[in-house]
């Protein structure tokens, strides 16, 4: 049986609760990702998607200054890495979350998003099309 262990990504960026809402945004953008977790002393106390960002943040006209306790999520669903995949793909199903941190104890060693799933079904050869499609066409979108 596949574990989560086998399909994550635990080399994760955070961001830590002295960082405000344009600090999260710049590292999203650089690191070309649509969510970051918050770390206080490597605890993971929440997560902070692009999504929080312009709801909370923006649409409710905070200024780029607001620390990120403000517009963070911090009920989170989060998974072991012994956590069996098809566990955290319901999971992700019936909470409508694309990323899952994983934790040990309380703390981050990891996050799985809904790609990571998507890429493991897909052979190499066709993991690598898909990539390379991806990223024609988030190249063409921002030129």
């Amino acid at each position: 049986m596949e574990k989560i262990r086998d399909i994550m990504t635990d080399d994760v960026e955070c961001c830590s609760l002295l960082d405000n809402m344009y600090e999260v945004a710049f590292k999203m953008k650089e690191l070309n990702v649509g969510a970051i977790p918050i770390v206080d002393e490597g605890k993971l106390v929440g997560m902070i998607t692009d999504r929080d960002i312009t709801v909370r943040g923006v649409a409710e006209k905070n200024p780029g200054s607001t620390k990120v306790e403000k517009i963070m999520s911090d009920k989170l669903i989060t998974v072991t890495a012994d956590t069996p995949t098809k566990e955290a793909a319901k999971l992700m199903s019936e909470h409508q979350i694309r990323r899952l941190p994983v934790v040990e104890g309380d703390k981050l060693i990891g996050i799985v998003s809904l790609g990571d799933f998507a890429i493991r079904k897909l052979t190499d050869e066709q993991a690598g099309q898909a990539l390379s499609e991806i990223s024609e066409q988030t190249n063409q979108i921002q030129h």
